[in-house]
């Protein structure tokens, strides 16, 4: 099985860049870019409102106005890693979790790429993306939990994965774990600020209230903190059902919520390229047949910085 490898990937990228570079002469503007949401509209039973128009919603960028340039719902076809925790206290929730990844690949869109990312005590990249469901079938029923639970350490390497390799432009991680970290190199922290950084959506599970014994109890709060946290940074959402029984109707909400999103964009009125973190808020303003909504989206992102926005031309020839 192939195991992932964050310096690999890195270097990929780093070479790519320097090669994309060249040594020609080129001189491009600054152009601050256009920022695009991912946002969900649910009504109050949890199902995704239709039909909204631009003018239903508002968008604040640091409490200032946005004008919107973009408006679309679509379903477009996603590049989804499944994050699957085979620690030794998921031995007796693996097959209904394993069945409920497929219900959720079920409901997706038929274009979309699947990719599983397993971790115990280390990190494994089990299935690369592929859109063939019998292979994800093959792949999930191989899994033999063990270890301790590197929850951190995948996720971190997972959104690297996504990030490099996932080809559709709409990408999504899916967490399915029932415990605290416990064996990580990456902090919370430290992947919080991958993952908010990028455009990668996540949505995570959390099987916290079906333990077998007593030691992983205690785990329970800060394991579920830390997978809502994850989870509401990027726009996406956090699920803790009571028992693992449930986890294929959650799969199904997931699945459904990500088909039914809007897409805003717009152009910030703030075009300083300092690199700060703008918080973003959107607002609906909803119909009488639809008085009350819920809206998820990302909490934010970092403006870029003047020198990576900028391609400065190199000194003519003496």
């Amino acid at each position: 099985m192939l195991r992932l490898s964050i310096v690999l990937m890195l270097a990929v990228v780093t070479l790519s860049s320097a090669q994309s570079l060249g040594n020609n002469a080129y001189s491009v503007s600054v152009n601050v870019e256009l920022v695009q949401l991912p946002v969900s509209v649910l009504d109050k039973y949890g199902f995704p409102v239709r039909g909204l128009r631009e003018q239903d919603f508002a968008v604040y960028e640091d409490k200032v106005l946005q004008d919107i340039t973009l408006f679309k719902q679509e379903d477009i076809p996603l590049s989804v890693v499944l994050v699957v925790d085979t620690s030794s206290s998921m031995f007796n929730k693996l097959r209904r979790v394993n069945s409920a990844a497929l219900t959720f690949v079920r409901e997706s869109n038929p274009e979309d790429e699947t990719a599983i990312v397993t971790f115990g005590s280390t990190v494994r990249l089990d299935q690369p993306f592929t859109a063939n469901t019998n292979e994800l079938r093959q792949t999930l029923a191989g899994i033999v939990p063990n270890g301790y639970t590197a929850l951190y350490d995948a996720v971190f390497q997972a959104a690297e994965y996504l990030k490099g390799v996932g080809s559709q432009e709409k990408k999504v991680l899916l967490i399915i774990s029932d415990g605290e970290d416990n064996r990580s190199k990456y902090r919370l922290k430290e992947v919080l600020e991958v993952i908010r950084e990028s455009k990668i959506i996540v949505y995570s599970i959390g099987l916290l209230k079906d333990f077998s014994y007593s030691p992983y109890v205690t785990y329970a709060d800060d394991g579920k903190r830390a997978l809502k946290q994850l989870a509401e940074v990027t726009g996406g959402a956090a699920f803790f059902p009571n028992g693992v029984d449930q986890v294929e109707q959650v799969c199904e909400r997931i699945a459904r919520d990500l088909r039914n999103q809007y897409t805003i964009g717009y152009k910030p009125r703030n075009e300083k390229l300092d690199g700060s973190w703008r918080k973003v808020i959107v607002r609906v303003n909803p119909s009488q047949t639809v008085p009350k909504v819920k809206v998820r989206t990302k909490q934010g992102y970092y403006a870029p910085l003047a020198k990576e926005a900028t391609l400065i031309s190199p000194p003519r020839a003496k």
